[in-house]
């Protein structure tokens, strides 16, 4: 396991304690003293974190597990989310991030001790082909059948990792799983985060779980949470709400999402959009391209960087203490919705 830094804090022990809101003061023990002479960063200050936010904590082991409803259940490190089944089938996994790694079977192991069922986990969905979410997948072995989009299986045959399995059963618009008494239905309605990304409906247990789109209760993080086709990711939310569901699971961070979560996402992103029409036309790119001359990246970044500032500023200011980290990654996400703009839909092109 790699550390993080020069301190020796592992990455995912990092990831997981900065999940429980916990790495600061993880970090502050190793720390160097007063006389030690390796220079302490300059580190900017956010805006604290909306309560509404945050999750229940974590067990000793470094994950939690919960009831969605009836017989499922999700589990999250702080970070990254991944929800199961139980089932007379055996276990249905629904992604198996790496950060969570052998607790998710600790997880499956503590449920199905306290309900007198299967542990065995026999099928593993993707929701899409991103190591960060299905990199513990080689853990469960060769014998269970992993099932996931067309793309996802020429996505990851592609990549080679031996730590993610390529499916062995796709799809490729729809498909429809019955699953030791379970419904599960899977769609893929076009490019959005990645060009793989599915939906999963389970009716029977009111809930969605869309992955990479909507952090309940918090920002994006960088460029839309590292989306590759923005017009997709911001159309997602209204395909998600098309569905009948109580429950979302979207992937990361601690708690469940609602109903509410989704719009609220969906509103501060045409919020984005918004202020990007509205300033952009006003942004001068004169004084940036005369300043730096034949250095034309400089102005170029000079400009761009002036017009996300601009377009950002507003929402930032309206979001603060609505969304977590909205003060963090709002700037990032508004540079890509603008460059979605100008070069997908042509607008001030």
């Amino acid at each position: 396991m790699t550390p993080i830094n020069e301190l020796g804090v592992p990455r995912r022990t990092f990831l997981k304690l900065a999940g429980l809101g916990a790495a600061g003061a993880a970090l502050n023990q190793t720390m160097p003293g007063s006389n030690d002479p390796r220079p302490v960063p300059d580190l900017p200050d956010y805006a604290p974190v909306p309560k509404s936010a945050l999750g229940p904590a974590l067990n000793a082991q470094g994950y939690y597990v919960g009831r969605v409803e009836k017989n499922l259940y999700w589990v999250t490190d702080g970070t990254y989310q991944s929800a199961f089944l139980t089932t007379k089938d055996g276990v249905v996994l629904l992604d198996a991030p790496p950060t969570i790694g052998h607790n998710i079977q600790r997880a499956v192991d503590e449920i199905a001790a306290a309900n007198g069922v299967s542990n065995k986990v026999k099928y593993l969905i993707y929701t899409h082909h991103h190591a960060d979410h299905g990199g513990a997948s080689s853990l469960f072995g060769k014998n269970i059948t992993r099932i996931g989009h067309e793309e996802t299986r020429k996505l990851l045959i592609r990549d080679n990792d031996k730590a993610r399995p390529a499916p062995e059963e796709i799809f490729q618009d729809h498909r429809t799983l019955n699953i030791g008494g379970s419904r599960i239905e899977l769609a893929w309605k076009g490019t959005n985060h990645s060009p793989d990304n599915i939906y999963i409906h389970l009716p029977d247990h009111d809930t969605l779980m869309l992955v990479d789109i909507v952090n309940s209760g918090w920002a994006p993080v960088y460029i839309c949470n590292l989306t590759e086709d923005v017009v997709g990711y911001m159309a997602a939310p209204e395909k998600a709400l098309a569905y009948k569901w109580k429950h979302f699971i979207g992937g990361h961070l601690g708690r469940l999402g609602t109903r509410d979560d989704v719009i609220l996402h969906q509103q501060y992103m045409t919020d984005i959009a918004d202020s990007v029409r509205k300033t952009l036309p006003t942004v001068d790119p004169a004084p940036y391209f005369k300043k730096y001359g034949e250095n034309a990246w400089a102005g170029v970044r000079g400009y761009l960087d002036a017009c996300t500032d601009a377009a950002a500023a507003p929402v930032i200011k309206k979001y603060t203490g609505v969304l977590a980290a909205a003060d963090v990654f709002t700037a990032s996400t508004t540079f890509w919705v603008m460059e979605s703009l100008r070069l997908d839909l042509g607008f001030a092109s």
